[in-house]
């Protein structure tokens, strides 16, 4: 006996809800947090407000959201890169590659993720920060692996991570905000200084 299809209705709210995330990203970025209407949002993505609505309570709703899927994403392109590499240290560099990577090639998301989302308010800020942490936690474990092999000295890994972090939102804010040469072509220099900044040399 042939079995039903399955309901299409579930793909097709996933289509709709990922078309309006893409719009809201596009939006976000062209106009900012604040110059953004969700008439903007619903023009862009093709639906309605109540398509709107129903998937998400209020631009700033769309806008957590956003953050959140756009950092997953990342996340889960480090992680590809990560399981490609042997050893600590080369699983670090390849984190700190891919992270510059995507920001070339996404400008709007990491303008999301690092221009939009500063100064919005403390559930902004929140989120921000909580993203920071688990891309800091990423780093803090493969140098933590690093330091137990021997590859860098001891150390504070958990500063050290938060350094890396840091190092490299301002490398990404400076460059999506003065549109300057592409951020992979400082990535060399970048490697070297983070790489001695743990006492592991860099050349």
């Amino acid at each position: 006996m042939a079995q039903p299809d399955p309901d299409p209705q579930p793909l097709v709210e996933v289509a709709t809800r990922d078309r309006i995330l893409a719009a809201a990203m596009t939006v976000f970025a062209a106009k900012g947090y604040h110059g953004a209407i969700v008439d903007d949002i619903v023009e862009a993505s093709g639906t309605s407000k109540g398509a709107f609505y129903h998937y998400f309570p209020s631009k700033q709703g769309i806008f957590l959201t956003l953050m959140d899927e756009l950092a997953i994403l990342v996340e889960k392109g480090v992680e590809i890169a990560i399981e490609a590499e042997h050893g600590a240290l080369a699983k670090v560099e390849a984190a700190l590659r891919v992270v510059m990577e995507t920001a070339a090639a996404e400008r709007d998301m990491a303008k999301i993720l690092l221009v939009e989302a500063v100064g919005l308010g403390p559930g902004f800020e929140q989120k921000r920060l909580e993203i920071h942490r688990r891309f800091a936690a990423v780093i803090q474990r493969h140098l933590d692996r690093a330091l137990a092999d021997g590859d860098i000295p001891r150390q504070d890994t958990t500063l050290a991570a938060q350094v890396w972090i840091g190092a490299l939102v301002e490398v990404i804010t400076q460059w999506l905000s003065t549109d300057g040469a592409d951020p992979k072509t400082k990535l060399p220099a970048l490697r070297t200084l983070l790489l001695r900044s743990i006492g592991a040399g860099g050349e």
